[in-house]
């Protein structure tokens, strides 16, 4: 039987009847309502500026995997931080490709007073005293099999590996560093670089504790530019944490703050930000995000590709990490980004 149906019991309800008079949109209508209610900001101040560093002299390398960034020597590092403070950046974190001769099972390069991370920061001391210097103890860059422990018969020996790590702290405190910012995920090793910076009369040293870093697959590109890429035997899944975990990443970072850190770092950033609001609610410390390789390159194809918007997608990103929690962002972008804030 056909039924016919009477539009007339329907009750038409205008918007205002719908929303309770709520109307979101109030909010939006306009560039100066946006501005003053938004909830987040991104400054220049908030951005960390991830370096390369060579050996030599007025020397520019580009990174194929990483568009626009370079290998750059200690020099080009010092003029690179006298833009980034003009910038309004308030720090930078290097990072060393170590020529292949000095690297060797145990890293004992990071052990030279006069390496490559350790020339750097007094470069850019020099140059420009006000430049906060962020740098790893991690022996990666210094190993020939590419992990960031010392390796004995194909396992990464924690206790030994901890002792260096806590040893080169002390040495890039000594040549200026501010922050001591150790990526390796040993178990112990912000205890022990806390002593050994206390014992060295670097009480005032700050530790970024790399509280949480994933055993991801968004390093590639870094790996290619501090020279690891072909090096690496075997994987970092036996100390980076598994990237199914959350729970895990919190218990890390807690035994960090208890053994001393001064600031706690996410690794990688936009497919962790989960983890960043965790700690951050958790702790209430200074936290931050590093956005690695991956994620900048991700970026920088789909717009060199024109698929995306990179500005847009750059800064919004960046945004991300603030609404997450983030205090900082350890960025590539960091130049252009700041550039562009300058503008606005």
């Amino acid at each position: 039987m056909n039924r016919q149906f009477d539009k007339s019991v329907l009750k038409h309800r205008s918007v205002d009847e719908i929303t309770g008079g709520r109307r979101m949109r109030r909010n939006r209508k306009a560039g100066w309502v946006r501005d003053l209610t938004r909830e987040n900001r991104l400054t220049a101040s908030d951005l960390i500026w991830p370096i390369f560093l060579i050996s030599g002299i007025n020397r520019r390398e580009p990174i194929e995997a990483m568009p626009d960034v370079y290998r750059i020597t200690c020099d080009l590092a010092a003029g690179e931080a006298e833009k980034a403070a003009a910038l309004g950046i308030p720090a930078i974190a290097t990072f060393p490709n170590i020529e292949p001769d000095l690297r060797d099972q145990t890293g004992s390069n990071i052990l030279a007073a006069d390496n490559l991370i350790n020339q750097a920061t007094r470069a850019i001391k020099a140059a420009v005293p006000e430049m906060g210097v962020i740098t790893d103890a991690a022996l990666d860059p210094f190993t020939d099999h590419g992990h960031d422990g010392i390796l004995r018969d194909g396992r990464i020996v924690n206790d030994e590996s901890v002792s260096v790590i806590a040893r080169a702290a002390v040495l890039q405190a000594e040549a200026g560093a501010d922050i001591i910012a150790p990526s390796d995920m040993m178990d112990g090793r912000i205890g022990a670089i806390r002593d050994a910076l206390d014992a060295g009369g670097f009480n005032d040293v700050g530790i970024m504790s790399y509280a949480t870093k994933y055993a991801s697959s968004f390093y590639g590109p870094y790996r290619e530019a501090i020279g690891t890429q072909g090096l690496l035997k075997g994987d970092k899944r036996s100390y980076y944490i598994d990237p199914a975990n959350t729970d895990e990443a919190v218990r890390d970072a807690a035994l960090d703050v208890e053994e001393g850190a001064d600031m706690l770092l996410v690794k990688p950033g936009l497919p962790y930000l989960d983890i960043i609001w965790r700690l951050k609610q958790r702790f209430a410390m200074p936290t931050f995000a590093y956005q690695v390789s991956g994620e900048y390159s991700m970026i920088r194809a789909a717009a060199q590709n024109q698929w995306i918007d990179g500005e847009k997608a750059m800064m919004e990103s960046l945004i991300a990490f603030k609404r997450a929690g983030c205090d900082g962002i350890m960025t590539y972008f960091a130049p252009q980004a700041a550039a562009l804030l300058s503008r606005d």
